[in-house]
């Protein structure tokens, strides 16, 4: 929404603006228009062939975590793969300690 679009619903839901302290000046019941308008706005912009159900979108979360863990795995797997780096024994810990690091951030 831009600064023009918002100054635009402003001056239909009614509320006053005051030039010398570049203020606008509302009652409750402008307030309540403005949210109106304000609403209808952003409803008439949302798509709603995107909108997806809490389980949906739980399942996006949950798959996007498994493809981060899976991510942070396989970096750490590669450090040790060509023997470069430490010892292979080490890999299995350091995957979990990262993977559980990821939950405290």
């Amino acid at each position: 929404m831009t600064q023009d679009e918002i100054i635009e619903m402003a001056r239909q839901a009614g509320l006053g603006y005051d030039e010398e302290q570049n203020v606008y000046i509302a009652n409750i019941d402008d307030l309540q228009d403005f949210a109106k308008l304000v609403a209808k706005h952003t409803l008439m912009n949302i798509d709603p062939s995107k909108f997806i159900s809490w389980q949906e979108g739980f399942e996006a979360g949950r798959f996007a975590e498994l493809e981060a863990c899976a991510k942070v795995a396989r970096q750490i797997s590669d450090k040790y793969a060509h023997g470069y780096y430490g010892n292979e024994v080490d890999t299995a810990d350091e995957i979990e300690a990262a993977i559980r690091a990821r939950g405290q951030a």
